[in-house]
């Protein structure tokens, strides 16, 4: 099954083979002996291409959760002696204030060397959706105050202000402080609209009974505060991100957005590895009573 998944995913004999550190040969005859045990074909092979079939498609699903249920078992012995191993899978948003992230993943990988450690950087909705799938075992969101991810447990981690980011000859730059009335004759650069990053900006304006324009959305920070810096517009962004931006200035807003940024996890019985991982956080994993 492993082998099966390796070819799905690299669409290629070879590259499957350098990825499970076997010859070709002999991935090629195990995933022949298992298309010959299942009576179907899984792969349609050609000279220049390998493609999964209908029935190659309905296999991989099941193929990856008995090989995650594998991993689960072997993960959940080694825990019984004493060493925690398996894999861990975390989620961020890219602006995540409230942890230091590189430093507790570090932290984690001394503790733990044995665990496979991956990141992913998402959106906030992305990454509730991928907990709550088991894709990710926990995941760093920031949202507006009062919202909830359904479908997973979670808990606060920090609550603060946005502040205007302005590039240093923008005649803001000087400002002590500003308030939305202010910022509403700036043109923005933000986020796509929908998001969690981008409702908290816009639901400020909006009780403020201002209207803004966003002349520009973008998908990454990192983008932001390169237009930002370039002059084509003005941004929020939370207090203590903003302040590590090279080459900007942060202003105040003093009727500003707030953002919390909470830590969500499976509402399921996590792994060794993520249950280590909570602990780190100070986080109880016991389910809730009741």
């Amino acid at each position: 099954m492993r082998y099966v998944l390796a070819v799905a995913e690299t669409a290629s004999f070879t590259r499957a083979a350098e990825r499970c550190h076997i010859v070709q040969s002999a991935l090629s005859h195990q995933v022949a002996r298992l298309e010959k045990e299942l009576g179907v074909r899984l792969f349609e092979r050609t000279s220049r291409r390998v493609r999964l079939t209908t029935a190659g498609e309905a296999f991989l699903p099941a193929a990856r959760q008995a090989l995650e249920a594998a991993e689960r078992a072997w993960a959940e012995v080694a825990a019984a002696t004493g060493e925690i191993r398996g894999r861990l899978a975390v989620g961020s948003i890219p602006t995540v204030a409230a942890v230091d992230l590189p430093a507790v993943l570090r932290d984690y990988r001394l503790r733990y060397p044995q665990v496979r450690i991956s990141l992913r950087v998402d959106s906030s909705e992305g990454l509730v959706e991928q907990v709550r799938d088991g894709g990710l075992d926990a995941a760093f969101l920031g949202v507006q105050p009062g919202f909830r991810p359904q479908g997973v447990r979670d808990r606060e981690l920090a609550h603060g202000q946005h502040v205007a980011v302005v590039a240093p000859g923008h005649p803001l730059a000087t400002a002590q402080e500003v308030d939305l009335r202010v910022l509403a004759e700036e043109v923005f650069v933000d986020f796509a609209a929908g998001s969690a990053a981008r409702a908290q900006s816009d639901e400020a304006f909006a009780a403020a009974g201002l209207r803004r324009e966003v002349a520009f959305e973008v998908s990454g920070v990192e983008l932001v505060a390169r237009m930002v810096r370039h002059g084509l517009g003005i941004a929020l962004l939370p207090a203590p991100f903003a302040a590590e931006l090279p080459g900007l200035r942060s202003v105040p807003v003093t009727d500003g957005p707030v953002r919390v940024e909470r830590l969500a996890w499976s509402r399921f019985t996590p792994s060794p590895a993520a249950c280590a991982f909570l602990a780190l956080l100070g986080v109880d994993t016991a389910p809730p009573a009741g």
